[in-house]
C-alpha cells in the first residue's frame, strides 16, 4: 500500500511553523492562456505566481507582531511523502490577523514563484 499525503511542514526563514491540517502550496509557473479566434481557438503562456498558505496558532511569549514582516525569505514546504518545494525568494502578502477562543489561530499567505522540488525516498 502507498502512502499519501498527510502532513505537511512549513519553515519561514530557518523557524519552524506549527501547522494546522489544510496547508494549501500552488507553486508558480507558466501557464496556458486561450486565446479565442474566429473559429477556433490558440493560446499564449504567461507566468503566474504562485502562493503558499498555512494556519498556525498564537503560542504564550511568542511575539504577534514579529510574526509579519515585509522582507522576504527562503519558504520550505515539507511533505512526509518525501517532496521539498523551496523558495528562496518568498513573502508575506496579508497583514497578520488573531482569531481569539480558537487557540488563537492566525492565517499565513506567501507569494512564491517556481519553486526548487527535492524528493527523498
Amino acid at each position: 500500500m502507498a502512502q499519501t499525503l498527510g502532513v505537511v511542514d512549513i519553515v519561514w526563514k530557518g523557524k519552524r511553523i506549527p501547522v494546522e491540517k489544510g496547508a494549501k502550496a500552488k507553486p508558480g509557473g507558466m501557464k496556458n492562456s486561450k486565446v479565442e479566434l474566429a473559429t477556433r481557438v490558440d493560446r499564449s503562456e504567461s507566468f503566474e505566481a504562485g502562493e503558499v498558505s498555512c494556519t498556525t496558532v498564537l503560542l504564550r511569549g511568542q511575539s504577534f507582531v514579529g510574526m509579519y514582516s515585509t522582507g522576504g525569505g527562503e519558504l520550505q514546504v515539507i511533505c512526509d511523502t518525501g517532496q521539498s518545494l523551496i523558495w528562496s525568494d518568498a513573502f508575506l502578502t496579508e497583514l497578520i490577523e488573531m482569531t481569539g477562543g480558537e487557540g488563537g489561530k492566525i492565517e499565513l499567505k506567501w507569494t512564491v514563484g517556481v519553486p526548487q522540488e527535492l524528493l527523498n525516498g
